[in-house]
């Protein structure tokens, strides 16, 4: 896997989850600094942040070490 585009959807992820986060505690959205839902460059941010959570999502077995990855050294920690 590319290490780059990993990082960069991790990052995007992280960024959507504080999002999240920032809603449910004080209903503030993050994107309203883009100009809203309506702004397109909100929409490409959000558009943006999901693609990274099905990216991360469809690799994440074979980047995590404990489901048994193998591209970073670890074993199935299920099985230890």
């Amino acid at each position: 896997m590319n290490k780059g585009l990993h990082v960069v959807a991790f990052a995007l992820v992280i960024i959507g989850g504080l999002n999240w986060l920032a809603v449910g505690l004080f209903g503030w959205d993050i994107g309203q600094i883009f100009g809203g839902m309506e702004a397109m460059a909100s929409r490409v941010i959000y558009v943006l942040v999901g693609v990274a959570a099905v990216y991360l999502a469809a690799t994440h077995k074979n980047d995590c070490r404990a489901c048994g990855g193998s591209s970073m050294g670890g074993g199935n920690m299920m099985n230890k």
